[in-house]
């Protein structure tokens, strides 16, 4: 039986924003008058521990409300043809909903908290609130798993490794300018077919060898399916 090519996708806000999640970027860097610092930072944790979990408590509703939209439903479809790798910036469960089966989140998930004491201990928390006094086993608060700004990016080594073996790279709705993420295009091989879908390409004026396609990703990922399918027949 031929190998399915293996298509790498990295997805951004952009492809969350269209089912209704909440971006930083819609809001001009301030989320509820808060600056992004306050809230998604080490920093900010250890100002205002409680704000912070407000934060992500309201986010975690909100993300209960949503659903995944055609672009999350197209890249399941798409396992049908592909190995497909999904490596997302975002924190929501959209891509897990849809039914993607390999999924990387580079920013950790929102519907996971962890301990202040060890990075490994990680439990589901679901939409439920996480408050404060909420403690693992060892009496240390929990917090939410999201990597903040500041801090590593434990699975960027993951997803540099799956970005070189990629047959194909797909962006949709990053502006690819949040290191370390945005390297990734760098470490693919240079001759493979790379697509971007966004609605604001003139960002992107200066990469080169990427097929651009100047839409949402709704309609972006109908635009790309004739192109991807090409590659069927090589």
């Amino acid at each position: 039986m031929k190998r399915k090519p293996f298509l790498v996708v990295l997805t951004g806000a952009g492809i969350s924003a269209e089912s209704g999640v909440k971006t930083f970027r819609d809001a001009g860097g301030l989320w509820e008058g808060h600056d992004v610092m306050e809230v998604a930072s080490p920093q900010g944790w250890h100002k205002n521990p409680k704000l912070v979990l407000d934060f992500y408590n309201q986010r975690r509703r909100q993300l209960a409300t949503v659903q995944p939209n055609a672009a999350h439903h197209f890249l399941k479809e798409m396992e049908n043809y592909f190995e497909v790798q999904v490596i997302t910036q975002n924190v929501d469960d959209l891509h897990e909903r849809a039914g993607s089966s390999k999924i990387l989140h580079l920013h950790g998930q929102l519907t996971q908290v962890r301990s202040t004491h060890n990075i490994n201990d990680i439990r589901d928390i679901g939409y439920k609130d996480l408050n404060w006094g909420d403690t693992c086993e060892k009496g240390y608060q929990l917090r939410p798993n999201i990597v903040w700004f500041g801090e590593m990016v434990p699975a960027m080594e993951s997803a540099a490794l799956i970005a070189e073996n990629a047959d194909i790279m797909l962006v949709i709705g990053t502006s690819l300018v949040v290191y370390p993420a945005a390297s990734l295009l760098h470490y693919t091989r240079p001759n493979i077919p790379k697509y971007l879908i966004n609605p604001n390409t003139d960002d992107f004026s200066r990469l080169r060898g990427i097929t651009m396609i100047a839409e949402a990703a709704t309609t972006g990922v109908e635009q790309l399916r004739p192109l991807l399918m090409q590659h069927l027949n090589g």
